[in-house]
């Protein structure tokens, strides 16, 4: 009988895979007349933002025990995401007319739709011990092109171009400046050391790859 974890597990797992498959049909339609590309946040935006900002359980689920995985990590990649889609894109009006509409916010969320919907699915047939050899290493190899794909034209270009915008309408001024600083010049912080954290989530999916492919060579060749 499943423990109450297990099931909780599963359904979380379960209802963000659905979520990211809904996202990604509903971006795929953007690639194809007359839909279009600077179109992707008018169309998946709000689900994205609902789905990442409800990924903080992972957080939590890392915190408690329930998932063996570091917080910090779990939390970087959290509040990376989140920062993007609700502090950057979400809170200026002037991205509807530029940054909502670039390209790369539509690269950003194909390349996290696809990598989320098989993260996801894994995670769930793995609690219930059903998981496909073939989706084991789907899941710890697609990351190698769509994680760099959506870091560097996706989110860093999208940050890239609201700068301008932060920077004219002194945003979050109020809550900056008890700190004697803009938003600007954090927003320019984080593209500077964006890379190195992104490099240190980067090598820790790398070493999972190594791990659990490696048992999953090691089991095929005693067999």
């Amino acid at each position: 009988m499943a423990r109450p974890s297990q099931l909780y597990l599963l359904s979380y797992n379960s209802v963000q895979a659905l979520g990211w498959f809904v996202a990604l049909l509903r971006l795929l339609p953007c690639l194809a007349p007359p839909s279009s590309v600077h179109s992707s946040y008018a169309v998946a935006g709000d689900l994205v933002c609902l789905l990442q900002t409800w990924a903080i359980l992972e957080t939590i689920h890392a915190a408690i025990g329930l998932v063996h995985t570091s917080p910090l990590l779990a939390f970087l990649q959290w509040g990376g995401r989140t920062h993007f889609v609700l502090a950057v894109i979400r809170q200026i009006p002037e991205v509807g007319r530029t940054v909502q509409s670039s390209p790369s916010v539509f690269i950003t969320f194909m390349a996290w739709s696809i990598s989320e919907v098989i993260r996801y699915s894994h995670y769930a047939l793995t609690t219930l011990k059903v998981c496909p050899p073939w989706l084991t290493y789907l899941r710890y190899t697609a990351f190698i092109p769509l994680y760099p794909i959506g870091v560097g034209p996706g989110e860093m270009w999208t940050m890239y171009q609201a700068l301008p915008f932060v920077k004219e309408r002194k945003l979050y001024s109020g809550f900056f400046g008890k700190f004697s600083m803009s938003y600007h010049s954090f927003l320019v912080a984080v593209l500077a050391v964006y890379p190195f954290l992104w490099m240190k989530l980067y090598l820790h999916v790398f070493k999972q790859r190594r791990s659990k492919l490696g048992k999953t060579g090691g089991a095929k060749k005693r067999a």
